[in-house]
């Protein structure tokens, strides 16, 4: 997935482009930030993964970026960024995100909606840390329900 930023000065679509990442399992549900500094996205497997992209140094890095290019596919390795937070939510069930609203400055919410009829609410500092902070079960499935 790519992410270009058509405000940023540059003649170039190399220039504009903010954040570029690949996922390994189905993505089910992707949502920027109303501010546009933050994105989520959730897989079928319960996992969300949070991105920088108004100050994309603060997404984490490969270790090895502190050594620099070493071969053309050691370097994308090196050069790859990596989500500013991620969790995953119990159960590991496919789940849709989204931004919750802020409970601080510097503490933002997401909240993940699972297939299995539960509610998560995440918040997660600049920093990378999150935390689970809310947690219901909206919808009861059991085996005696008749649809």
């Amino acid at each position: 997935m790519l992410i270009w930023d058509d405000a940023r000065e540059g003649k170039d679509s190399k220039d504009k482009l903010v954040l570029e990442f690949t996922f390994t399992k189905a993505v089910l549900a992707v949502r920027m930030r109303h501010d546009s500094s933050f994105l989520c996205a959730s897989s079928d497997k319960g996992t969300v993964h949070i991105f920088a992209l108004k100050d994309t140094r603060l997404n984490r890095r490969s270790a090895l970026a502190r050594v620099g290019k070493v071969g053309p596919m050691i370097g994308q390795y090196v050069d790859s960024q990596w989500s500013l937070a991620s969790f995953t939510v119990p159960a590991e069930s496919a789940c849709i995100c989204a931004f919750g609203r802020n409970t601080s400055k510097n503490v933002n919410s997401v909240i993940a909606i699972c297939v299995d009829g539960t509610f998560h609410k995440y918040v997660f500092t600049p920093d990378g840390n999150c935390n689970r902070e809310a947690f219901d079960v909206y919808l009861d499935i059991c085996d005696d329900d008749d649809f």
